[in-house]
């Protein structure tokens, strides 16, 4: 199985860029399933189910998710209704959503789990003692198993990566919008990376306007944020796992513009 695995989306531009770059991708890097972070597709903060509906149309099989999953209103009634559309899994019992599913791709199964982290976070149940349950869990169906964690902090995702070895097929990292330059296959045959990076313009501060970040920087003063539009770039990585074992054979960063 190659999966393409790209970095969460920034509103109209990240949206527009993979709905033009993604077909040929697919056929390029020999693509069998496609997940993307979305968090930050609507207006660049938030999902509306509209918005779910479109990314989905361009041939994603998994939309994951973070700490913006609920900015925008509407998303609480959907998020029940549209399985393919991930929350994190530590959110406590009762929250809407569902934080894993399991697709099968040419009569393979497989998995994604959605966490979110802690440090410099919202402070959800642990998403170390969460992960562990779900595994055992979804290792009872398939041994591919891939995980987006949503985090701040560099060390609690390379600590994920490690607690996760050999037991996930990879560990993929979201929310800083930054590549990172770490990917590796750890000495189990997990895949990492500490952060994929974003889908969203280069001439930004992490994906909004310059100088309406830099005015908040220079005031303290609330700014209303808004999607920077140039030199956009799709980032991600791909991602090949053996059918058989579960584990990572091949892992690698993709930037297109």
């Amino acid at each position: 199985m190659r999966f393409l695995i790209v970095g969460d989306i920034i509103g109209k531009p990240g949206r527009n860029i993979l709905h033009k770059k993604l077909p040929e991708m697919r056929e390029a890097l020999a693509i069998d399933a496609v997940i993307v972070n979305g968090e930050n597709a609507a207006g660049g903060m938030g999902i509306t189910p509209e918005v779910c509906e479109e990314i989905l149309s361009y041939g994603v099989e998994v939309i994951t998710s973070g700490n913006h999953i609920w900015d925008k209103k509407e998303i609480s009634a959907y998020i029940d209704n549209q399985e393919r559309l991930l929350r994190p899994l530590n959110y406590p019992p009762g929250v809407p959503g569902r934080g894993s599913i399991v697709l099968e791709t040419r009569g393979v199964k497989w998995a994604v789990i959605n966490l979110s982290g802690r440090v410099f976070m919202s402070a959800l149940d642990c998403p170390f003692r969460t992960v562990k349950r779900e595994v055992e869990t979804l290792r009872q169906i398939t041994n591919i198993i891939l995980v987006d964690f949503h985090a701040e902090a560099s060390s609690e995702k390379i600590a994920m990566g490690w607690f996760l070895d050999g037991w996930v097929s990879c560990v993929f990292g979201t929310h800083t919008h930054v590549a990172t330059a770490d990917e590796r296959i750890l000495p189990k045959g997990t895949g990492y990376i500490t952060d994929i990076g974003m889908t969203g313009s280069r001439e930004s501060v992490i994906g909004i306007e310059i100088e309406q970040v830099l005015s908040r920087f220079l005031t303290a003063l609330p700014t209303k944020f808004k999607v920077a539009k140039n030199d956009v770039v799709l980032n991600g990585i791909v991602v090949e796992v053996d059918d058989s074992t579960g584990k990572t054979t091949e892992i690698s960063r993709v930037s297109v513009k």
